[in-house]
């Protein structure tokens, strides 16, 4: 049992993290190996992101303070946070390829890890994100994939366009001759 200084310190720390925090995402860690959650910390740490275990009742109050309303009381199960200084979306993926890619034990459904996402908090928007809707995010293709995927939607009307004024062209360039 932790005394009532190691608590105070702990809230100290969500409290420093909430302040350059613009995302949140609440996971599951249960039943994931130590070294599993390091792989998460460092993988998260490239992307401005720090994943902190602390007392659901102890993170309430930092939420409160900070006047985001979050019913972390409701999850049954130990709630581990990814605080992120980027937006949602650049939080949500990392930690979502990393529960995607955890080895599914034998017998178990192929989203057995993917559940342990519980939801998130976008800060710029003030709006609690379910489970569903943080899956969802994670499964989006980065950005700049998506940018080129919208490019080739718009050239391709206009290559089809081109291409059939093209054959046009040398079918009067034909009957002319």
């Amino acid at each position: 049992m932790k005394t009532k200084i190691q608590k105070t310190e702990e809230l100290t720390r969500a409290k420093e993290l909430l302040k350059k925090s613009h995302a949140l995402v609440f996971t599951d860690f249960t039943k994931i190996p130590a070294e599993d959650v390091r792989k998460l910390r460092r993988e998260l740490k490239k992307n401005d992101a720090q994943f902190l275990v602390i007392k659901k009742r102890l993170l309430s109050i930092a939420l409160k303070e900070k006047g985001i309303d979050v019913d972390l009381a409701s999850l049954k199960t130990s709630v581990g946070t990814v605080f992120s200084e980027n937006d949602i979306e650049k939080a949500v993926a990392p930690t979502f390829k990393f529960f995607s890619s955890l080895e599914i034990p034998e017998g178990m459904p192929r989203d057995t890890w993917v559940k342990h996402l519980l939801g998130g908090y976008d800060m710029a928007k003030e709006s609690t994100l379910d489970a569903a809707q943080i899956v969802f995010i994670g499964k989006l293709p980065p950005r700049e994939v998506l940018l080129s995927q919208l490019l080739g939607a718009l050239a391709g009307p206009i290559r089809s366009l081109l291409y059939v004024l093209d054959e046009k062209s040398k079918k009067v360039e034909l009957t002319q001759a």
